[in-house]
């Protein structure tokens, strides 16, 4: 199996943004537009917001959303809100939908064929986009689905099929209660198969780590 390329950094945020925007201005020169997914959760606003500050040519960008969580317009909780001040075409996953299937579907029918890169977080239980552990959605064969309640909100979100088929894709993680996770998915600390992380494919996959939350990985050298 290949491996993920795992950097160790004292500002994951400022590198992440660093990769990403690279990612970005290759997809513009090669093909003239990017494609870019983003998770939400806590983790993300720091990268966003150097990200967002970088000078790219933002008018070739279309902004997705990896997973959103079903709540209103305006709601704190929503991902939504960390992208305004990312600059790009924002597509905003339809969560204020009645019928949120039928929504998924007109969302999945906006998607590039292939993103340029997708921005992925885990969390300690070892899900990432939202994937909840032993949820159905792990196995949806559709490009958008919607996963059962979790952490109180049930929420829309890309599926496997959708990342791992993605020219490259940024894992960013801080903070020791995510070590135990990073440990089994990347480190071999135990057995990773029922994390959902990992579902996502290591080739083509970048994981930007703090050092807290590389603690379990084995040491180099």
């Amino acid at each position: 199996m290949s491996s993920a390329d795992v950097i160790i950094d004292d500002d994951p945020a400022r590198r992440a943004a660093e990769l990403l925007a690279e990612q970005l201005r290759r997809a513009t020169a090669q093909r003239g537009r990017a494609a870019i997914a983003v998770s939400g959760g806590s983790t993300p606003p720091p990268m966003l917001d150097a990200l967002g500050a970088v000078d790219l040519p933002w008018e070739q960008v279309d902004v997705y959303q990896v997973d959103e969580r079903v709540a209103p317009e305006g709601d704190p909780e929503r991902n939504a809100n960390q992208l305004a001040d990312v600059p790009g075409r924002h597509h905003l996953m339809p969560v204020t939908a009645d019928d949120l299937e039928a929504a998924a579907a007109r969302y999945a029918a906006e998607l590039p064929e292939r993103f340029d890169v997708v921005h992925l977080g885990i969390g300690p239980d070892g899900h990432t986009a939202s994937w909840p552990p032993g949820d159905p959605v792990i196995d949806a064969t559709t490009r958008v689905a919607i996963s059962g309640e979790y952490q109180g909100c049930i929420r829309m979100t890309l599926t496997p099929p959708v990342i791992g088929a993605a020219r490259s894709r940024l894992v960013l993680a801080r903070g020791t209660d995510k070590a135990d996770a990073i440990g089994r998915w990347l480190g071999g600390v135990g057995d990773a198969s029922e994390l959902p992380i990992d579902r996502v494919p290591r080739e083509d996959t970048t994981v930007v780590l703090d050092p807290t939350a590389a603690a379990q990985l084995p040491k180099s050298g």
